[in-house]
């Protein structure tokens, strides 16, 4: 796949089919994703990748914290200031708006936005999921590698015939995650990649982008 393609076809799928995804595939993607940039190759991400009965578990305890009515676990970082200011709340907002939209779901029905946010512990129904980690003792470049790296993995899944979500909501779940992986106890939960071949038939509304004029200031000339 041409790498534009894959960059503009790239997109959070938020349904899959159950069709497995082959783990020559994915040691192929994550052999390849190893190349991404880090400051001083100091590749701080550590990856696990759940498939078969491990993340049917995880999406079982998950299931059953959300049935219980359990409380998030106490965050290990902060996912979006306090207050977002202007122009990034107006985009969260229209995201909301679109991603609910697309299901039928109006602002004012929060208990259907609810049941559509709790998807998001089946992993959409994917049969592969990655959970990304990163030392706790790093600082915030290290999180920026992190980031370039995820985006290596995601945009190599398209070059595959796959798609992916990126979901920094499974570190709301991160003692549960924990219990599954056994990660050592330095390491902190950035987020999962719910991993598999889309489901065609499940909505998805494809959010746009800022404009290029607010976003990128060209200085000098040709």
């Amino acid at each position: 796949m041409d790498v534009y393609e894959a960059v503009t076809s790239r997109r959070a799928v938020r349904g899959f089919t159950g069709r497995q995804v082959p783990e020559g595939v994915l040691e192929r993607v994550l052999s390849a994703a190893a190349w991404a940039p880090s400051a001083s190759n100091l590749q701080p991400w550590h990856v696990y990748v759940l498939t078969g009965g491990p993340l049917a578990e995880l999406k079982k305890r998950a299931g059953e914290r959300l049935a219980a009515g359990d409380p998030w676990d106490e965050p290990e970082y902060e996912q979006y200031p306090p207050v977002l200011k202007s122009p990034y709340r107006e985009r969260r907002s229209a995201f909301g708006e679109q991603r609910y939209g697309a299901l039928g779901i109006s602002r004012e029905d929060l208990e259907a936005r609810q049941r559509a946010a709790s998807a998001n512990w089946e992993c959409f129904g994917a049969p592969a999921a990655l959970f990304c980690y990163i030392d706790r003792d790093l600082g915030r470049p290290q999180w920026s590698d992190a980031g370039m790296y995820l985006q290596t993995v995601m945009l190599l899944l398209r070059a595959e015939g796959l798609h992916s979500c990126a979901q920094m909501a499974w570190a709301k779940y991160h003692r549960t995650v924990a219990e599954v992986l056994s990660p050592p106890d330095g390491l902190i939960l950035f987020c999962g990649v719910s991993i598999g071949f889309e489901d065609a038939g499940a909505a998805c509304a494809r959010t746009g982008r800022a404009p290029l004029g607010e976003t990128v200031t060209f200085v000098g000339g040709h």
